[in-house]
């Protein structure tokens, strides 16, 4: 009894819960009753819990639905029309409202996109200007019809917007505080895509930014303050007839296409809007946050609220980051998932993959494809195909680009959008046959996920897949 009287003595969790030595009648009294208050409340959080962990074991299987496919093959802008389709439970708009309060970041990340964009045309000016200057001597016919004109007045729009490239600098570190992404330095010193990590989510580190400065701002229901003076805006306003005049010079065009490149596929998309997304006021809408371009690092979760489908309104959809070296993390994700939506960018059959110059992204998509196919843990999996990015396709294919001139497999077949579209399907749809450890019906759409009108009946005829594959898996099918 000495015994365990020294070791409640010597052991310090013991010394600190014991009453005063000097305690009172009616400190005791006081002390006893916080106590039960204390235990009162801990045994309620508990049968809270307890009943939630009930209830949730009871409700309808959550709906999981992974997002695959390799980086820029358009997840996030899926997730995107996912998120305007549907209300998730913690919004406290309407769904066609969802980006409201993210107006403000997603116009970072457009005038982003412009500034960039911009700067790979004013790379490409300063390379064919280079290129002038290495004529031989007397220069030959050939050489100086490779050579566009430059004309004075672009070299002076040229020169006027040299202060994009500060510019660009300021927006990557509003877009990479530490922790959200990649550091501002390498993005600038490789002049490549801007990643942010999704672990921390890039929007809630820059809204942070904005919530932190004087509360006497001219910020708008859109979340935007317009007298914020790091705001680009106004100084890409006072530039906007220069950047509208570069772009649309007809030696600008030419110097792009003789050195293969295409501004749709590199964030351009805006370039065909300066004159609005260089107002003084603008405000992104929902069709320009599903083309604003941010590359995604890591996986995250999205949660929907789908009313009225017939089995499980929680919806959860997972979206994986597509650069090779991140294909590891989605294998966790492969067990007890409902639905695979992959998507093959096709409109890339004449690009490589930027980590691996050697491989054709086409066919690395099909390589993805059939190692998803063949997975044991995937195989009551319905696997749903996006061939994305068709209006791209369509404009290559009509431009005079052959497929087989790319995928050798293609052979000889007619150089049309229907016959080349038709082969890409049926060899997805082989892969499915051939490789799926038991038979399974193949979905596929050809999407242009920038597309609200054709996605969301996309995304409507899923929802009807998806129940379909779950009331089978439960043995609801009639």
């Amino acid at each position: 009894m000495a015994r365990r009287r020294q070791d409640s003595e010597l052991d310090p969790l013991a010394q600190a819960i014991a009453p005063p030595i000097d305690e009172t009648e009616e400190e005791r009294e006081e002390r006893l009753t916080k106590e039960k208050d204390a235990k009162a409340v801990s045994d309620a959080i508990d049968e809270k819990i307890e009943a939630e962990r009930v209830a949730e074991k009871k409700a309808p299987k959550p709906v999981k639905v992974l997002l695959l496919g390799q980086s820029e093959s358009g997840k996030s802008t899926t997730l995107k029309n996912f998120q305007l389709m549907y209300e998730p439970k913690s919004s406290q708009f309407s769904p066609n409202r969802f980006f409201r309060r993210e107006r403000a970041s997603w116009r970072i990340v457009i005038q982003l996109n412009v500034v960039r964009s911009l700067h790979v045309v004013m790379d490409s000016i300063t390379r064919a200007l280079k290129a002038s200057h290495d004529l031989p001597y007397p220069p030959t016919f050939s050489s100086l019809e490779a050579v566009p004109n430059i004309s004075v007045q672009l070299l002076e729009r040229k020169a006027r917007l040299a202060p994009l490239l500060a510019i660009e600098r300021a927006l990557i570190q509003r877009l990479t505080p530490a922790g959200s992404g990649e550091t501002e330095a390498t993005q600038l010193r490789s002049n490549r895509e801007l990643a942010v990590n999704s672990a921390k989510p890039w929007k809630t580190a820059f809204n942070q930014l904005l919530n932190g400065k004087d509360s006497g701002t001219s910020e708008d229901d859109d979340g935007i303050d317009w007298d914020d003076p790091d705001d680009p805006g106004p100084i890409l306003y006072q530039l906007s007839e220069d950047m509208i005049g570069l772009w649309n010079d007809p030696t600008t065009q030419k110097i792009l296409k003789m050195q293969n490149i295409r501004m749709q596929e590199l964030a351009g998309f805006f370039l065909d809007q300066l004159e609005v997304v260089t107002a003084r006021r603008y405000i992104p809408t929902d069709d320009d946050i599903l083309k604003a371009r941010l590359k995604t690092l890591g996986v995250t979760e999205h949660r929907f609220t789908l009313s009225g489908t017939g089995v499980g309104h929680d919806w959860r959809i997972f979206d994986v980051g597509g650069h090779r070296s991140q294909a590891t993390a989605w294998v966790p994700y492969f067990d007890d998932m409902d639905t695979i939506i992959f998507l093959a960018p096709i409109s890339c059959f004449d690009q490589t993959l930027a980590e691996d110059p050697r491989m054709n992204r086409l066919a690395d998509s099909v390589g993805i494809w059939t190692d998803v196919c063949r997975n044991q843990l995937l195989k009551k999996t319905d696997l749903i195909v996006f061939l994305n990015k068709v209006d791209i396709f369509r404009t290559k294919i009509q431009s005079g680009l052959r497929l087989t001139d790319y995928i050798v497999s293609y052979g000889e077949r007619p150089n049309t959008f229907e016959s080349t579209t038709g082969y890409i399907r049926k060899k997805f749809s082989d892969i499915l046959k051939d490789k799926s450890p038991i038979p399974r019906a193949f979905y596929c759409h050809f999407t242009t996920v920038t597309d609200p009108k054709s996605t969301s009946y996309i995304l409507s005829s899923l929802k009807v897949i998806i129940i379909r594959g779950n009331l089978a898996k439960t043995d609801l099918a009639g």
